[in-house]
């Protein structure tokens, strides 16, 4: 007796390939989401604009959450820069010592707190990614990737009357 086969229709052969793709692309999506995992908290989705030619700094932006112990991020590491400094929601530069309060979450922006990378070495374009070493007092080091996920900003504008260089 010979096994029953069965011939599949070009629209079945169709829908079946677009289910894996999908399931693929949603697998690989799900693989790539940004996360690292510190001893005492999460960190979520390190980033960064691209930045114009000749930029000497840039802005790194960041969420931590599931945050079990106060703790504090104390350096920043990367190969684009030479250092990091911490701005204050009040634009105050200070040296690099975040608080983050347990049971909270902390969200670094660009409007607000955010970690201010010096000295960059190059020039950042979007859709890069780059090694990023965070030191945490109580939580360690965390290796991760620094993503370059939107356009730069233009530069401001000059005020009238002034010569801008």
């Amino acid at each position: 007796m010979r096994p029953a086969t069965r011939l599949l229709t070009s629209q079945q052969l169709a829908a079946g390939l677009l289910a894996l793709a999908l399931c693929g692309a949603a697998s690989a999506q799900a693989s790539n989401t940004c996360e690292f995992q510190a001893a005492t908290l999460r960190v979520i989705h390190p980033w960064t604009r691209a930045t114009l030619v000749g930029a000497k700094d840039g802005v790194l932006l960041m969420t931590f959450q599931d945050v079990a112990e106060d703790d504090r991020l104390i350096a920043i590491e990367t190969p684009i820069a030479s250092g990091a400094e911490l701005i204050r929601s009040n634009g105050e530069a200070q040296a690099l010592n975040l608080p983050i309060p347990k049971g909270q979450v902390t969200t670094l922006s660009e409007e607000g707190m955010h970690i201010r990378l010096l000295g960059l070495k190059h020039k950042l374009e979007v859709g890069r990614s780059y090694p990023l070493t965070m030191v945490f007092a109580k939580g360690g080091t965390v290796v991760g990737d620094v993503d370059v996920d939107y356009e730069a900003l233009p530069p401001p504008a000059c005020p009238q009357g002034n010569t801008c260089r």
